[in-house]
């Protein structure tokens, strides 16, 4: 071709899990037997009541463009999810409807970015985060997060890593990939220190609904300055329908509501009319049970690495992942679960797609599958490190 690609492109790297997740589809062709530990999509299907409601919106015709931030019955909604479930007040105005939270976070990223900019996030984090900001020629600073922190920023690390160029920061709670959260004093000191320094909190909360040891809680609670993306995809088992929410100071709306006329039009009609089932009593009992079935899932996995010699040195919390130390067995991450895929058609996915601090001693666990899924795979993996040498 006689053109060049955009130099951005550069700064932006392949989500190696979905690499991993196409051999596991050749495997799959091939004939293997493949147990999918490695993509973060829940495996419950669509609530019934979810599709019903879009089956109705269907049927009525109500498939027009809707305003670029939303059905307002759906922003009422979130609005109302919010005093109902956190007992928190953000009027149904500063909520804007997405396509996906990846939607959301585009629209954020565009609004808050200037070339050469800084966003201080953890290293491990969500690799999209940070491309995103390399999107907009802006730059993530990952700061190293272990186990002492959680995984986590702190609010010493956020004090200490400002520099001239920062604009803000960028934080998941719980956290893909590691299913931790930022304890509530922390995210408190967080948001105290950005303040002070002019710039920007923006909190990822799409795994919010999946908290399993405390009540979870939002960000939004500490200041209208906050701002907080979350999404139906992950409690509300809604992945392909792409669709989610962004929550910003009433300041910063006429631009968002620009630049979402622009970059979307809007989402999707018929997933917004089939989201306004997700609040309905009926299917909350469904998203519950389920979410129970995941901590079910949770309280197995764990033991069951430990036992297979995983380190887990922070519990998870919320999500569907664990994030384990495999260095009892390799210091390279890549190889193992190369290894692990080949051998036994179990798919993790190495750190390496997360961050760079330590990543060659972490794998990323999706517990995301059933639980006659997880029993065979500890099976498998049984059997594969009796015949393994592990390096220490």
């Amino acid at each position: 071709m006689n053109f060049t690609l955009a130099r951005r492109l550069q700064e932006i790297a392949p989500f190696r899990v979905m690499e991993v997740i196409k051999r596991a589809a050749e495997l799959e062709q091939a004939g293997r037997s493949v147990i999918h530990m490695g993509i973060g999509e829940p495996d419950f299907p669509t609530a019934e009541p979810v599709l019903k409601a879009a089956a109705r919106a269907l049927e009525d015709g109500a498939m027009r463009y809707t305003s670029a931030m939303g059905l307002p019955t759906l922003r009422q909604a979130v609005s109302d999810h919010y005093r109902n479930k956190f007992k928190l007040d953000v009027p149904a105005s500063r909520i804007v409807i997405t396509a996906g939270a990846s939607g959301a976070l585009l629209l954020a990223c565009a609004a808050l970015i200037e070339r050469d900019s800084e966003v201080l996030m953890p290293d491990p984090s969500y690799p999209c985060n940070r491309h995103f900001v390399a999107a907009f020629e802006g730059r993530a600073k990952l700061i190293p997060s272990g186990p002492a922190e959680r995984f986590q920023l702190t609010a010493n690390q956020v004090e200490s890593h400002w520099g001239p160029y920062t604009s803000g920061v960028l934080l998941a709670s719980p956290s893909n990939p590691t299913g931790t959260s930022i304890a509530a004093n922390e995210l408190a000191r967080i948001v105290e220190v950005v303040r002070a320094k002019g710039g920007f909190t923006l909190v990822d909360e799409i795994y919010q609904g999946l908290s399993y040891d405390s009540s979870p809680e939002s960000a939004l609670a500490l200041g209208d300055d906050v701002i907080v993306i979350n999404s139906f995809s992950k409690y509300f088992n809604m992945t392909g329908w792409r669709l989610g929410w962004l929550v910003v100071p009433p300041q910063m709306l006429s631009a968002i509501e620009k630049l979402s006329q622009n970059m979307f039009i809007c989402a999707s009609s018929v997933a917004q009319h089939a989201a306004l089932a997700c609040f309905t009593s009926e299917a909350t009992t469904i998203f519950e049970a389920r979410k129970a079935e995941f901590q079910r899932r949770r309280d197995f996995i764990v033991p069951a690495l430990k036992k297979l010699q995983f380190d887990i040195p922070v519990l998870p919390d919320g999500a569907f992942y664990v994030y384990a130390d495999c260095s009892h067995w390799s210091d390279d991450a890549v190889k193992l679960t190369s290894d692990i895929l080949e051998s036994t058609g179990v798919v993790l996915v190495p750190g390496a797609d997360f961050g760079t601090h330590a990543a060659q001693r972490y794998i990323r666990v999706s517990y995301a599958t059933s639980m006659d899924n997880l029993v065979e795979a500890v099976s498998r993996l049984t059997e594969f490190f009796r015949n393994y040498h592990p390096v220490n």
